[in-house]
């Protein structure tokens, strides 16, 4: 019996045994089964909210063959400006579809082209333009006629008017010119030149790209989103918000005397054209745009602070806007030298800045310090006009105070009042504005002429940014021009 009994524990402990290692087993494979159940959860929920986020640039990409399937389908959509003026569409020429710019040159960069790649709202638009939401009954019927949909349609921020005015102005020169609504951030006109013509890309194509390489001309290069341009004495906009805001925004304080430079360590800084301005407060020497007085403040400011509100304003950042763009460059701290400082503080040396961006940092001080993400476009349609899609206004963020704003407000009314772009008076709106004349070379008399600005300096509506390449100064040239596209916007010789 005790043979037994002995002989039934050990059976009984190796089943004990064996349950519980089952047991153990079947912990462990539950365990890895619910750690990949959650994995596949996560990687499902990752790539549905991926394709959610970036639907358009996964079809924008290249190798996706669902663009080349929905060119088959659907007729590529139209292109329209804010109030209905057509500046793309396809048509239907012996079996093939060709795309058409009525507009010819005059929105080349802006609007761009469909074929050797995507540029501009061609690009930025392409997900709406080559889909097509017409009622399936009529997609059937044009299957069984062999016939394409009609695309979406797309309506832009752009004024044909306003860019027409900015085109005209620019003539020959190597320029950019930007106009945005700064309440709204929608922008208006965009002008890049040298320019060409979208419905003849693919024939000049060749030519371009030969050009380009000799002659420097970049005539696909987008300057007002691509360009990177010294900023000159827009840049002191920047160095008075330094000033302000490390002299507890007194703008009383200071007081400078010009005898038409100013001299630190080796460094010596002139005044434009020798220029020798006298005894300034800081509003006359912002509106006279006096070089020794801002090297003289810039060569006193703290470097750390300073590179804050560089970042603030989005130097070396990323920018709001989803045109391709090239980042705007300026690296300020400790390590700088004063010598660097000096140059920075008077918008030369390694500073260097977009037209785009430029424009920004003018939006916000004309909003109160709040600056509106740009937008291009407006809303989307089917071809006969039922609505899709509203683009909404969005805030990017607040990038000075609406106290600096108001100063700042002040400081560039005075140079329209009595400074370097005078020639932008009028009696019909009073615009606040800078002016700029970078060096760009050792020449010292070469220079690229910058304006940027808005109107009414009281109740801002929209802000304007040019520049010209190697034309000299902003206030005899960049100033006239911006000021026949206010003078357009607000009507005054309709």
């Amino acid at each position: 019996m005790s043979m037994m009994r002995r002989w039934k524990k050990r059976i009984m402990k190796r089943k004990n045994r064996e349950h519980r290692s089952r047991s153990r087993k079947n912990r462990e494979i539950m365990v890895i089964a619910v750690f990949f159940t959650l994995l596949f959860a996560a990687m499902s929920t990752y790539l549905i909210n991926f394709v959610k986020h970036n639907q358009h640039d996964l079809m924008n990409n290249s190798y996706n063959e669902r663009q080349a399937l929905l060119a088959a389908e659907n007729k590529r959509g139209t292109i329209f400006d804010r109030n209905g003026n057509v500046l793309a569409y396809s048509e239907m020429a012996g079996g093939e579809e060709k795309r058409v710019y009525p507009t010819e040159n005059l929105f080349s960069h802006a609007v761009g082209f469909s074929t050797r790649g995507k540029t501009g709202v061609e690009e930025l638009a392409n997900y709406y333009l080559i889909h097509s939401d017409i009622p399936l009954n009529e997609k059937v019927d044009n299957d069984i006629k062999n016939r394409k949909n009609p695309g979406n349609d797309v309506y832009t921020t752009l004024d044909t008017k306003l860019q027409k005015i900015a085109y005209d102005s620019l003539g020959m020169y190597r320029s950019a010119c930007v106009v945005t609504n700064v309440k709204t951030g929608e922008i208006l006109a965009m002008v890049s030149k040298p320019d060409f013509d979208p419905n003849t890309v693919v024939e000049d194509w060749d030519g371009y790209l030969n050009e380009d390489s000799t002659n420097k001309k970049s005539v696909l290069l987008n300057r007002v989103t691509q360009g990177q341009y010294p900023p000159g004495s827009t840049f002191k906009i920047i160095t008075a918000l330094e000033y302000l805001r490390e002299n507890s925004h007194d703008m009383s304080s200071f007081h400078f005397d010009c005898n038409g430079h100013f001299t630190h360590g080796d460094t010596t800084i002139q005044c434009y054209h020798g220029s020798v301005h006298g005894s300034e407060d800081l509003g006359k020497a912002f509106a006279k745009s006096c070089n020794s007085a801002f090297a003289s403040i810039g060569v006193n400011l703290d470097k750390k602070e300073f590179g804050k509100t560089l970042d603030q304003l989005l130097f070396n950042r990323e920018l709001p806007i989803e045109l391709r763009y090239s980042k705007s460059s300026l690296e300020l701290d400790e390590k700088t030298s004063d010598d660097d400082l000096i140059q920075i503080s008077i918008g030369q040396g390694k500073a260097s800045i977009s037209p785009l961006h430029m424009n920004l940092i003018t939006c916000a001080i004309a909003n109160g310090g709040v600056l509106m993400k740009p937008q291009l476009l407006q809303k989307v349609t089917t071809y006969d006009g039922k609505p899709l899609k509203e683009f909404s206004q969005e805030v990017y963020g607040t990038l000075l105070t609406g106290e600096e704003s108001a100063q700042l407000t002040e400081l560039m009314t005075g140079v329209v009042e009595e400074g370097t772009a005078r020639k932008l008076q009028s009696e019909y709106y009073q615009a606040a504005g800078k002016t700029g004349s970078a060096e760009y070379n050792k020449n010292k008399s070469d220079s690229h002429a910058w304006f940027t600005g808005f109107a009414p300096a009281e109740d801002p509506e929209i802000a304007v940014t040019i520049i010209i390449e190697g034309i000299g100064s902003g206030g005899d040239y960049a100033a006239p021009i911006a000021k026949r596209i206010f003078d357009g916007y607000f009507g005054v010789y309709d």
